[in-house]
């Protein structure tokens, strides 16, 4: 593992860490997205699976996108727009790199970026993998529908938008009005039902932010796309086993479906 330096498309620096293979290295790379309020360790997760997937023989890219952990920009100045140059940075760094063929893993909100670049990086991806993925901005954020919505997300914070510019998520994370939104806007699941890229998603069956039953039509919708359930689970995967189930299914997928079906 080895800290490299990787710049987004206009200039914002992002944090970012290489994990090589230790096993056979021709599995191809590895790039993970992760999800809103954390950074590119995702709580632990992202280092553990990355460590996991160098011993299979991948080369692992780990970053934050800007106003998360150490990259640059401001957190109430994130954006959709801006997470999606980030990934594209992430993308074009690694490609040109390294050799093999390219995988993504993506986590809760890290989704959104990831499904709404699947036009442009269709042709480029082998693989994608999505854990708890935001699909529908609107039912999460919006008109949220689940329980940690509704506490970060619902009428009285969207009203300190319009009074003081920003709400906090979690009480730690402040969102600004931009980000959004981009909410209301912004259409994630009908870019991934679109894309013909060979898929897994993960998800808890007990998730109280983002849906399981709009990931798991979703998933259904499209075709080249297995689902895995993690039961029991709340948003994150909620404790120590559920994580390792999480990886343990993400590593075997990825190193059982290294042929592209399509």
């Amino acid at each position: 593992m080895h800290q490299t330096e990787l710049v987004s498309i206009d200039g914002v620096p992002l944090e970012a860490v290489v994990h090589s293979p230790q096993g056979r290295p021709d599995r191809g790379l590895v790039i993970q997205a992760h999800g809103i309020n954390v950074d590119m360790d995702e709580g632990g997760m992202f280092v553990r699976l990355a460590d996991r997937l160098a011993e299979a023989g991948f080369t692992v890219l780990r970053f934050s996108f800007r106003g998360h952990g150490n990259s640059g920009g401001a957190r109430r100045g994130a954006t959709i727009a801006g997470e999606m140059l980030d990934l594209q940075a992430a993308v074009e760094f690694m490609t040109a790199r390294y050799p093999g063929p390219l995988s993504l893993v993506a986590s809760s909100f890290g989704a959104v970026s990831t499904a709404l670049s699947l036009p442009w990086l269709e042709d480029r991806l082998s693989r994608l993998v999505l854990w708890n993925p935001v699909l529908d901005l609107r039912r999460t954020f919006v008109e949220p529908e689940l329980p940690w919505g509704k506490e970060n997300f619902g009428p009285e914070q969207q009203r300190l938008l319009h009074t003081q510019g920003f709400l906090m998520v979690d009480e730690e994370f402040e969102l600004g009005r931009v980000l959004f939104e981009e909410f209301r806007y912004y259409r994630p699941v009908d870019h991934f039902v679109a894309s013909g890229v060979p898929g897994l998603v993960v998800h808890g069956d007990r998730d109280g932010a983002v849906s399981y039953d709009i990931a798991r039509s979703s998933a259904a919708a499209r075709e080249h796309c297995d689902f895995y359930t993690v039961s029991g689970s709340d948003h994150g995967f909620d404790t120590r086993e559920r994580e390792d189930e999480a990886i343990t299914a993400t590593v075997d997928w990825l190193t059982t479906n290294a042929v592209d079906p399509r």
